[in-house]
């Protein structure tokens, strides 16, 4: 690798000029959509792995009550019916309905039954997460996922979710970035170092077995394990799970966010939770498409996850701006599309501000929410509300749009392809 990314440097061109191709729109049936958690926006958190990680003090901030989804879902799903989006993400919490084992929340699963048939009502459809990254605090007391039953309990409560939901012909996400699922729970003490392998086996074992079992109740059903896209290790991080799910995936989903170029530090930005300095190049995002495509050829694509982060809601060092980061994103998805890639949909992360798994600094939010000083949680939206409403309306961007930055010089989100095989 490391050899073949020093040829690309020596080869690769001078800095690209500014896009100039047309785009047509996307087809009728592409599917806009917005992403949320429920351990990240719900609040009232019943006991689990996280709520201990934060007792523990392995977080910046305490949650509180988040956003306080839990309460104020009618309202949140309204306003993403108003951005005319399609495809609504929510999770459904292990830990909310199944708080200790065996014991099931009915009052929980009303309200999850309520989410989804609101979702659906309001003309969207429920893209429904069955684990994003939080399980019960009784199965932290047993290991976590270096215990061996968790596995089994994983599907029997999830067999339950899926039997409960599958009549809304959901689009299914089994577990969310499983790579970076089981480095958060080695950051924050619920792995050891050498469990690593075997909560790697588990999870693919589970999605596995999931994937049959909702297909056999739905054989319409889309399901797949989004993984995050990291700019220059990928595909070397896909070996151990995503390579391994291939044959059980209905669509290759995946989540994109920063870009890399052999100048800049975002992989140390991110490293140590500071996204907001790192470059959040637009580009990228058609680099990712484009070798997930050769990768995984005839799979269609979906952008699960995909936005722009400020610090605490104000405005970044670079100058790019929330609606022109998602104008740009668009651009090159329509890029995509037009060079034959199936690229089926696309979803904001997030619709609101939320817990960024250990602090509120963080802001991917069209609507942005001050959880630290605002104690009414008012929904306030970023100028990237009206794009995203332009973008839905039209399918896209305009034939005509360039975007608002020109491609990055040799960008390693897909090296060395990314560098030496530039898109113009």
């Amino acid at each position: 690798m490391f050899v073949a990314l020093i040829a690309a440097l020596l080869l690769a061109p001078l800095a690209p000029a500014h896009a100039s191709t047309r785009v047509g729109p996307l087809p009728d049936d592409f599917l806009w959509g917005v992403a949320s958690s429920g351990f990240q926006a719900e609040g009232y958190s019943p006991a689990s792995n996280w709520t201990r990680y934060i007792a523990r003090g392995t977080t910046t901030d305490r949650i509180g009550n988040s956003i306080d989804f839990r309460h104020r879902y009618a309202s949140d799903i309204a306003l993403a019916k108003g951005l005319g989006v399609k495809v609504y993400r929510i999770g459904i919490e292990w830990a909310r309905v199944e708080p200790r084992p065996g014991l099931i929340d009915r009052r929980e699963l009303a309200y999850y039954d309520d989410l989804v048939a609101q979702i659906v009502a309001a003309g969207m459809r429920p893209m429904i997460t069955l684990d994003h990254w939080v399980y019960p605090a009784w199965i932290a007391d047993r290991g976590g996922w270096a215990w061996s039953g968790t596995a089994d309990r994983w599907l029997r409560h999830n067999r339950m979710i899926v039997d409960r939901y599958t009549k809304f012909h959901p689009l299914w996400i089994t577990v969310n970035e499983p790579a970076a699922y089981i480095l958060k729970e080695v950051q924050h003490g619920g792995l050891a170092i050498g469990d690593v392998p075997r909560m790697t086996d588990r999870l693919v074992h589970v999605h596995r077995v999931m994937y049959d079992y909702i297909h056999a109740r739905d054989p319409r059903a889309r399901v797949s394990s989004n993984v995050a896209y990291l700019p220059t290790v990928e595909p070397t991080v896909d070996a151990a799970i995503l390579d391994r799910m291939a044959d059980k995936i209905d669509f290759v989903g995946f989540d994109y966010y920063y870009s890399v170029t052999p100048t800049d530090m975002s992989a140390a930005n991110v490293a140590v939770d500071r996204m907001w300095d790192a470059s959040m190049a637009a580009d990228g995002i058609y680099y990712a498409l484009r070798d997930l495509h050769e990768r995984f050829p005839g799979k269609p694509l979906y952008v699960v996850e995909a936005g722009l982060v400020t610090q605490d809601g104000k405005p970044r060092v670079d100058g790019y701006r929330r609606a022109d980061h998602l104008r740009d994103m668009t651009y090159w998805i329509q890029r995509a599309h037009d060079d034959g890639i199936p690229v089926m949909g696309f979803n904001y992360w997030t619709l609101t501000d939320n817990y960024e798994w250990g602090n509120y600094a963080s802001r991917f939010g069209l609507y942005t929410v001050n959880v630290k000083t605002d104690p009414t949680l008012t929904r306030r939206p970023t100028d990237g509300v009206a794009a995203y409403r332009q973008v839905t309306a039209a399918n896209g961007v305009a034939a005509s749009y360039r975007p608002s930055r020109p491609a990055v010089w040799c960008s390693l989100v897909a090296a060395p392809s990314s560098c030496a095989q530039p898109v113009h």
